[in-house]
C-alpha cells in the first residue's frame, strides 16, 4: 500500500505545480492596478545574458497605477525600456534619463471582460492539466494491479483517493479564477 500512498503524494505534487503556474499566469494579468509581477517574465540583456528586471533594477509602486523602475546601472535604461516595449503588457514605458514610468490607464468595461474571459480559460486549462493528472495516475494504479502487485481493493481506495484529490485541485482552481474575476472586474 506504500506505492499507492508514493503515487498520490507524486500526484498531488503534480496538481499543486499546476495550480502554482496557473496563480503565477493570474499574476501577469493586469486588472487596472499597478502589480509589479506584470514584469516577472520580462528579461533584459545584462552583459550578453537574459537576466530578469528585477534583478537589474529596483521596481517600486508609488501609486496605485504607477511602476517605477530605476536601474542600478544607468546603462541598462535603454535594454529596459525596449524590452517592455516588445512585450504584451500593452503599456508604453516614459524614460526620463534616471528612472522609467509605467502608468496603468484605467481600464475598460470590454477589455474588463476580455482579461476575465482569458482567466477562465487558464482556470480551464489548468483543470485539464489536473484532469491528466489524475488519469496518469488512475492508469499507474491499474498497471500495478495487473502486475498483481496491488488488490482489487487498494485499486478502488486508490482511485477514490485519486478522485477525491482531483476534486479538491479543481476547487481551488475554481476559487482562484473566481477570485481573480472578481479583481479584475472591479472598477
Amino acid at each position: 500500500m506504500a506505492e499507492v500512498k508514493d503515487i498520490i503524494s507524486g500526484l498531488e505534487e503534480k496538481m499543486n505545480k499546476t495550480l502554482d503556474y496557473m496563480r503565477d499566469d493570474f499574476a501577469a494579468i493586469r486588472a487596472g492596478r499597478a502589480n509589479p509581477h506584470v514584469l516577472d517574465r520580462l528579461t533584459v540583456d545584462y552583459y550578453g545574458s537574459p537576466t530578469p528586471i528585477q534583478q537589474v533594477a529596483n521596481v517600486s509602486v508609488p501609486e496605485a497605477r504607477i511602476i517605477v523602475i530605476k536601474p542600478w546601472d544607468k546603462s541598462q535604461l535603454g535594454p529596459i525600456t525596449k524590452a517592455i516595449q516588445k512585450s504584451d503588457i500593452g503599456i508604453n514605458p516614459t524614460n526620463d534619463g534616471s528612472t522609467i514610468r509605467l502608468v496603468f490607464p484605467e481600464l475598460t468595461e470590454e477589455r474588463r471582460k476580455d482579461l476575465s474571459k482569458d482567466v477562465k480559460k487558464k482556470g480551464e486549462a489548468a483543470k485539464v492539466a489536473i484532469r491528466n493528472i489524475r488519469r496518469d495516475g488512475a492508469d499507474a494504479l491499474k498497471k500495478m494491479e495487473k502486475a498483481s502487485e496491488i488488490t482489487e481493493d487498494d485499486l478502488e481506495n486508490g482511485n477514490d483517493k485519486i478522485q477525491k484529490l482531483t476534486d479538491k485541485m479543481i476547487e481551488k482552481v475554481d476559487k482562484a479564477v473566481e477570485a481573480k474575476t472578481k479583481e479584475i472586474m472591479t472598477v
